[in-house]
């Protein structure tokens, strides 16, 4: 797959995604009925509804109403076709026949499901279980298939893998529990160790560690500049799952001879926060 073919599916998967995290939190179907303005109803022709064209010839409002349609639609096809070429660049020239298809397909649904998982997160607080459960699997299955395809026993990963998808998830549970024992009120979002989990099946050990300190680091530098700001009021949720899945995504298009010293790096700035929010 070449960088335009990617980008021109990768917009239109984009397209989907938007789809979806309008309709998953409303309980509507994915397929029926067709892309239509939720303001009249009106259903969208198909040249009307081409990803990123679409929208800059409608001028981003409807060409009945006139109602507004989200920017964001349109900044998610171009993210996600950005995405997709990114993941094309990352897969190794030199994995080619079955392991190099493998690797590419695992990488575009992973990014995929990462950015959906992002969009509901980010309006509804809301990390859907069974997308979790299933993202879980299909790491797995996907680290087994391509330890197969490399010529390589797939034990030591699955283990490696299924080992750092279970700690993510218990050490969640417990920092929840620990924190809202603390705080008296809710330190986690019930979806946040179910993401955590499924980067575990994804990334193995060393790549959840290093996506862990990724999100724990934005996150605590978001919120820390949003009390400063006084745009984030004291103890005021806001969701942590959108730095998961973009430390994740970061992770996975990182050549991993660089994680070791990604995580030398950041883990001085996590005590430098750590002290800071302490003081």
């Amino acid at each position: 797959m070449g960088p335009l073919a990617a980008a021109v599916l990768g917009a239109c998967v984009g397209s989907f995604l938007s789809l979806a995290a309008w309709r998953l939190p409303r309980g509507e179907s994915l397929t029926w009925p067709a892309s239509h303005c939720p303001a009249c109803g009106r259903t969208l022709a198909w040249w009307d509804n081409l990803p990123l064209l679409g929208w800059l010839w409608l001028q981003g409002r409807c060409r009945t109403c006139g109602a507004p349609i989200p920017l964001r639609d349109w900044l998610t096809e171009g993210l996600t076709a950005a995405l997709w070429v990114a993941v094309v660049l990352r897969t190794p020239l030199a994995a080619s026949g079955v392991a190099g298809g493998l690797r590419l397909l695992a990488g575009l649904l992973f990014i995929s499901g990462l950015l959906l998982l992002l969009l509901l997160d980010l309006d509804d607080f809301w990390l859907p279980e069974p997308l979790c459960r299933w993202g879980l699997i299909s790491g797995l299955a996907a680290t087994v298939s391509l330890a197969v395809a490399g010529g390589t026993n797939p034990l030591a990963p699955l283990v490696d893998h299924g080992l750092a998808a279970a700690l993510a998830l218990l050490g969640f549970d417990l920092v929840g529990v620990l924190g809202t024992w603390w705080l008296k009120a809710p330190a986690l979002g019930g979806g946040d160790g179910k993401l955590a989990a499924l980067l575990g099946a994804w990334l193995g050990g060393r790549g959840l560690l290093l996506a862990l300190a990724l999100a724990v680091l934005s996150g605590g530098l978001f919120g820390l500049l949003g009390r400063l700001a006084g745009r984030l009021k004291p103890r005021q949720p806001f969701p942590f799952g959108p730095f998961l899945a973009t430390a994740g995504g970061l992770v996975w298009l990182t050549p991993e001879l660089l994680h070791r010293q990604w995580l030398a790096i950041l883990l001085p700035w996590l005590n430098t926060l750590g002290l800071a929010f302490g003081g």
